[in-house]
């Protein structure tokens, strides 16, 4: 990732002014600390802090068309830029940099070319000729880019907010799938997929389909001249990505230059679920693993860097950036300056442990097509600041254009969780890469149950964050709330406490806008937690507030839960299938502390409850010699 800042319209252009652009792009050194560049044109200034991935020898920043009119600074990677270039015969490139045919495609399209790039992106193009601008967000908001607009009438770009907050009077998030045009004076949506009205697509499933697409998402972000590797928790999704990049890489030019073995690294407290998961996830696919630990404490020192750099106070946000924030320092001590990661599958196949309880698919699909709207608010602001703070780029195959495209037109239908079918969340993803001939995965690992990042680092890393945050935040403070934070009012001595970082970094009113708010169950919208009235009870984003569905939901120890069984009450857990389904997972542990010893099964299934176990095994379950 590189740190844009780019303003216009200044009323100042002294040396003064120049010194002051510099000084505030220094702000975004540690997203691109290789190189920084800077561009000024009367009372328009483009600045870049550069993290070298692509041609490191000669693509600094800004860029420029041939005659150096057009100018632009470019945060991002053009995944297409080759097959751009070959339809731009009559243009002649200065560099290797994959971001240059933005300046070359204005030149030829003017501003109707967003459209045509295949990447993750967030640009500012200068057109000296008549001092025209424009600035262009990609469809997810993979990368950030805020807007602000000054006193005198400037108007201010940034890929981060603390390069503008100080000097803007007003700022906000910019929307992604948008450009800004300078001559509209207005932003307008260039994304347009079909999923973004939300109406209920019919597209039959087909494994082979989903399965070539994510393939081919993974295989372009493969694209790179410097050392790279996969973040791997052992969870599906990362699994899924480290699964196609090794059985890919031999065939892809960075093999060439780095090797045909993969880089895979993972975190967590000692004895968390995601180390024995990521490891054997490793020892399977034969990559060379990396396993750092940290502890809570180490956690908590590094809350307020953590906040500072992630620019936001959601709960759920900060204990998940928290963890990968710290080994992104890791990784990048190592030389690495590239990861792939699985963020944006939750989203797009409702792998949210919330999901069990859609109503209907209709429900289902609108709740999916909501999540990835707020994409940009919550895992893709995480996955990128908390990696870029260290000088890391991360990229996300699932967040794949073409990859959404065809994931959201399957009638949702087959996206719904059936305990009855055998179908857990994310099943048709699951069920694409099951492929008994030539494996991607071991099944149980395929079958995971779904572990949010902040948990399966530890569970004791949420419950250290709880306990410190009460510490911190009185009784009193936090019944005062209202009154202090009248805006996304804390509700917790958690979200109490960040947010009392938050504003010491970022004071104004514009700052505190940026985030979003409202009630969440388990990474929920607020629309969601209507689904079950139980959970306005238990408003926390961990996954384990999704009470009967987590094998280790809050709600009662397991000693507990025996008792309500064995007498015959075991609707105490949850009512419908997914209270039977946590009704099993607790018969299953009975049956495996009581069977003898030929009932024999793998470890990790006893995270698993019934439809977990029926989906591995069939429909059908014995315990022999009992």
């Amino acid at each position: 990732m590189c740190g844009i800042l780019a303003v216009f319209g200044c009323i100042e252009n002294s040396q003064a002014k120049r010194s002051r652009i510099i000084e505030l792009s220094r702000r975004l050194r540690h997203r691109g600390p290789d190189w920084s560049g800077l561009h000024c044109h009367e009372d328009c200034y483009l600045a870049h802090q550069r993290l070298a991935i692509v041609d490191p020898t000669s693509g600094d920043q800004p860029l420029y068309n041939e005659d150096k009119t057009i100018v632009v600074t470019v945060n991002g990677e053009i995944y297409n830029h080759k097959e751009l270039r070959a339809q731009l015969k009559s243009h002649q490139f200065r560099t290797d940099s994959d971001c240059e045919v933005i300046a070359h495609l204005y030149e030829e399209h003017g501003e109707d070319f967003v459209h045509m790039l295949d990447g993750m992106f967030s640009f500012v193009l200068l057109d000296t000729r008549d001092k025209s601008f424009i600035a262009a967000r990609d469809a997810i908001g993979i990368t950030p880019l805020y807007m602000g607009w000054g006193l005198d009438g400037s108007i201010w770009f940034a890929s981060e907010m603390k390069a503008l907050s100080d000097d803007c009077e007003r700022f906000m998030s910019f929307l992604p799938g948008h450009i800004y045009s300078s001559k509209q004076g207005a932003l307008r949506r260039w994304y347009n997929p079909p999923w973004f009205s939300e109406q209920i697509p019919s597209t039959p499933y087909d494994p082979i389909v989903l399965r070539k697409a994510f393939e081919r998402a993974v295989v372009k972000r493969l694209m790179t001249d410097v050392p790279f590797g996969v973040l791997l928790s052992g969870g599906l999704d990362s699994s899924l990505v480290a699964a196609v990049a090794s059985r890919y890489l031999t065939e892809s030019e960075a093999a060439c230059q780095w090797g045909s073995q993969l880089h895979t690294f993972c975190v967590g407290l000692k004895g968390s679920p995601d180390l024995k998961a990521a490891q054997e996830v490793a020892d399977y696919l034969g990559t060379r693993h990396h396993e750092f630990h940290f502890t809570v404490q180490e956690g908590i020192d590094a809350i307020e860097e953590v906040i500072y750099h992630i620019e936001t106070y959601d709960v759920t946000t900060i204990r998940a950036s928290t963890p990968m924030f710290l080994m992104s320092r890791k990784i990048k001590s190592l030389g690495v300056k590239m990861v792939l990661s699985g963020e944006g599958s939750d989203e797009i196949f409702g792998g949210y442990l919330y999901f069990h309880k859609a109503p209907n698919k209709e429900e289902f699909h609108q709740e999916t097509c909501r999540k990835i709207k707020a994409l940009h608010l919550y895992d893709c602001l995480r996955a990128n600041k908390a990696t870029s703070a260290w000088g890391l780029e991360a990229r996300v195959p699932f967040l794949d254009k073409e990859f959404i495209n065809i994931a959201m037109s399957i009638d949702p239908e087959w996206k719904m969780i059936r305990p009855d079918l055998g179908r857990i969340e994310k099943w048709v993803l699951r069920n694409a890469f099951d492929d008994d001939q030539k494996p991607y995965l071991p099944k149980h690992i395929l079958y995971r149950q779904k572990e949010q990042f902040s948990d399966g680092v530890g569970y004791s890393w949420i419950d250290g964050l709880k306990d410190h945050a009460n510490k911190q935040v009185t009784d009193a403070m936090l019944m005062h709330a209202s009154f202090v934070y009248p805006e996304n009012t804390p509700t917790t001595k958690e979200a109490y406490y960040y947010r009392t970082i938050f504003e010491k970094f970022f004071p104004k009113n514009a700052a505190r806008s940026t985030v979003p708010g409202g009630p969440s169950v388990a990474c929920s919208t607020a629309k969601a937690v209507e689904w079950d009235a139980a959970w306005s009870k238990n408003p926390d984003p961990s996954g384990r507030a999704a009470l009967g569905v987590h094998a280790a939901a809050y709600e009662e120890s397991l000693g507990d839960k025996d008792a309500n069984v064995l007498s015959g009450s075991p609707q105490k857990l949850g009512g419908g299938i997914v209270g039977q389904a946590a009704t099993v997972f607790i018969l299953w542990q009975l049956l495996q502390a009581n069977c003898s010893a030929s009932w024999s099964l793998d470890q990790e299934l006893t995270n698993c409850s019934l439809i977990y176990l029926k989906a591995f095994f069939g429909s059908t379950l014995l315990c022999v010699g009992a």
